[in-house]
């Protein structure tokens, strides 16, 4: 009956950390498209504040970010949040910090590309718009994804950061069960978790890889 719990608690954060890295993944991943736009924006101020944020996001821990995020609403505004927030201010923080990263990939790759397609492009009459996500988006998916890969990899591993904001995801769940058991047993059921969790995360992204080379 005791194992029966450990498990259930242990399945419980593994559950957490997987809807962490997949909610983080549903909103950076476009977010840092709209961010690296902006970092390469004709207009001054919006390239100036992407260019800020960027910096605030990559220069400061991932804690104190989700630290800011969870008491900022209180202690700035004086607004009291339920429980459900602690979850919901991990999401934003995790959010605005890889979209941040991805940003900077996007414009690396899109950066990459040479200038003679966006000129086939407009010879074959696309406008703008057709011609960054049919001609442009699809080569930069290829030329990022290694990069996007780690990134990915990365936030697996970071799922475990949200404890600061005592949300039990896989982590907290193993230590507070070690603690519990005076046993590692517990952190080493979640250290096996993370690696066969980013086995199966770089396999995917290999197998996108594999099928993005199409034009190669």
């Amino acid at each position: 009956m005791i194992l029966s719990n450990v498990i259930a608690q242990l399945l419980g954060g593994m559950v957490t950390s997987i809807e962490i890295f997949l909610l983080t993944l549903l909103f950076s991943l476009p977010l840092g498209l709209l961010i690296a736009g902006g970092r390469m924006s004709s207009f001054s101020p919006v390239r100036w504040l992407m260019k800020i944020y960027i910096s605030i996001m990559r220069g400061t821990p991932l804690m104190l970010q989700l630290i800011v995020v969870f008491f900022a609403p209180y202690y700035i505004f004086g607004v009291n949040l339920s429980a459900d927030y602690r979850f919901i201010a991990v999401i934003i923080a995790f959010t605005m910090n890889y979209a941040a990263y991805f940003a900077e990939i996007y414009r690396g790759g899109i950066e990459a590309i040479p200038k003679g397609q966006y000129e086939a492009a407009q010879v074959l009459g696309y406008n703008r718009l057709e011609t960054f996500f049919i001609i442009i988006l699809p080569q930069v998916f290829k030329i990022i994804l290694p990069s996007v890969t780690n990134e990915v990899i990365t936030l697996v591993k970071d799922t475990s950061l949200s404890f600061v904001i005592a949300i039990p995801e896989m982590f907290t769940v193993a230590k507070q069960i070690a603690a519990a058991d005076a046993s590692i047993a517990a952190l080493l059921v979640a250290g096996v978790f993370y690696y066969l969790f980013n086995i199966l995360v770089a396999f995917v992204m290999e197998r996108l890889e594999s099928r993005l080379s199409y034009y190669e």
